[in-house]
């Protein structure tokens, strides 16, 4: 295998290699081609064998590289590798990519479940409408790599950054309310985004963050979380998302404002503004979409995206030899004097 490496590599400086195998077909031609003899000659003339002899040294001469054949040979061999299309690579280039990398993080915690929201015409939990706005949310988002990270009394990475967002929409469809436990651990949700996006160059490392409550589980307190997110250069946009709370009847939403579970404003308000991020507030499903086309807008992250090596085409330098061979091979052919 070792031994066909380098004609294979010569082989792939063209772009069509099987045109070499045009090289031989003159010769092939002369040898394969019956000659064309007539048997009985129209004009007979005393000298006729003596024309013919020289007609074939000239035609031997011109096989065996005399006169103006070993021009027409070599303009024939060029225009050969010409439509072989010879190609050498260029430098590597790497094109630059416009995107971002977020990481979602998605409370799933009991009051999720409210049914204050309207999605289409109809109530629908709050849990559901964040899934449409963010299903939408991530239909724009093709160059950008996006996690998605939920909580409820604890904190859980479903995916990692990612350029397959499929994947990412599948995993928020198939989240439900409760599934993390029903208090809110928005500390610890925090911290672990933090960690996720680590890895990450320092102008990249971006976290929208959707909740409905306040801190009520986990370990660690939400403005320490927010400290270790400013160190680690980590930029959260916090969303507080909800209503007034209350039940649906007989497909009425009916408030309850002694029911609705209580938004941490001010502590998602210094969460944003400890990062460089920005708060935002969310009651109804139409704000929420307002609130992420406003994140969509946010100026995207050039970085380069993966070097390539652009093929050169060559096949100019041998056409133009052909043509320049072919032209003094023509030239070169002596012009028959009319005696």
């Amino acid at each position: 295998m070792n031994a066909l490496q380098p004609l294979l590599a010569w082989f792939d400086a063209f772009a069509w290699p099987l045109a070499l195998c045009a090289l031989p077909l003159p010769l092939l031609a002369r040898w394969l081609l019956p000659r064309r003899r007539s048997a009985s000659a129209a004009l007979r003339v005393p000298y006729g064998e003596r024309i013919d002899h020289v007609a074939d040294a000239g035609a031997g001469h011109a096989l065996r590289g005399r006169g103006p054949g070993v021009l027409a040979w070599l303009a024939w061999a060029a225009l050969c590798i010409a439509a072989a299309r010879p190609q050498v690579l260029g430098p590597p280039i790497a094109p630059p990519q416009v995107g971002r990398d977020l990481m979602l993080a998605v409370d799933l915690s009991g009051s999720m479940s409210e049914e204050d929201m309207e999605l289409g015409g109809q109530p629908v939990d709050r849990l559901t409408a964040a899934k449409a706005v963010l299903a939408d949310f991530l239909d724009r988002r093709a160059g950008d790599r996006v996690g998605l990270l939920v909580f409820g009394q604890r904190a859980y990475a479903l995916t990692p950054l990612t350029l397959d967002l499929t994947t990412v929409r599948q995993q928020l469809d198939d989240s439900v309310v409760g599934l993390a436990g029903r208090e809110t651990a928005l500390g610890d949700a925090l911290a672990l985004a933090t960690k996720r996006l680590q890895s990450q160059p320092s102008d990249q490392r971006v976290v929208v963050l959707l909740t409905d409550g306040v801190n009520t589980a986990g370990v660690l307190d939400p403005d320490k979380a927010a400290e270790l997110a400013r160190d680690a250069h980590v930029r959260v946009h916090t969303v507080a998302f909800g209503g007034e709370g209350g039940m649906s009847v007989f497909g009425f939403h009916l408030p309850m404002p002694g029911g609705d579970d209580p938004i941490d404003e001010a502590g998602l308000q210094r969460i944003a503004q400890a990062t460089g991020g920005r708060f935002f507030r969310a009651r109804d499903t139409e704000s929420l979409a307002g609130i992420y086309s406003e994140i969509d807008r946010i100026e995207p992250i050039r970085r380069p995206g993966q070097a390539v090596r652009p093929r050169l085409e060559r096949y100019p330098w041998p056409l133009g030899i052909a043509l320049a061979l072919a032209t003094l091979a023509a030239a070169s052919v002596p012009m028959r004097r009319r005696g």
